[in-house]
């Protein structure tokens, strides 16, 4: 898990245009993005907690969350390779059938997330539950459609 978070976050900071498709097969790509957003979770998870109460609100916390999930943002899109709607996978082939609407989705929460990490830097607690529940209800929706339950 730190070798993949290590490599999600190295690989955060070249732009996507840039980086090739390095893996050697499916199972790869579906463990890739499988860890990604294993590893948002974590950070959107905590954010959460602190915007239910469950967590005393913490600003340089949440920022640094915020901060995380913008840069992870941009990784998933990578691990969606032809043939990796087989496997050991949450993912519906309804991604691969209709990869402009999946695109569109994934293109928002990266632009959503890079609006939470903007609004967090306010310190603003109101702006920034509006913020986190616009990027909470988009990636919901996206999970909705195109993930198994």
């Amino acid at each position: 898990m730190k070798k993949v978070l290590l490599t999600a976050l190295v690989a955060a900071s070249f732009s996507s245009a840039v980086m090739a498709n390095n893996f050697r097969n499916t199972e790869d790509a579906i463990e890739y993005r499988q860890d990604v957003f294993n590893v948002i979770a974590h950070n959107f998870g905590d954010m959460g907690a602190m915007m239910k109460g469950k967590k005393p609100f913490d600003v340089a916390a949440f920022e640094m969350r915020a901060q995380n999930v913008a840069a992870l943002s941009k990784l998933p899109l990578e691990g969606f390779v032809p043939g990796s709607n087989k496997g050991n996978t949450d993912a519906k082939s309804d991604i691969w059938s209709n990869k402009g609407e999946f695109d569109t989705k994934m293109k928002q929460f990266q632009l959503d997330a890079a609006n939470l990490a903007k609004v967090a830097a306010t310190g603003n607690k109101a702006a920034i539950k509006k913020a986190f529940g616009a990027t909470a209800k988009n990636c919901k929706a996206c999970h909705d459609t195109f993930k198994k339950d």
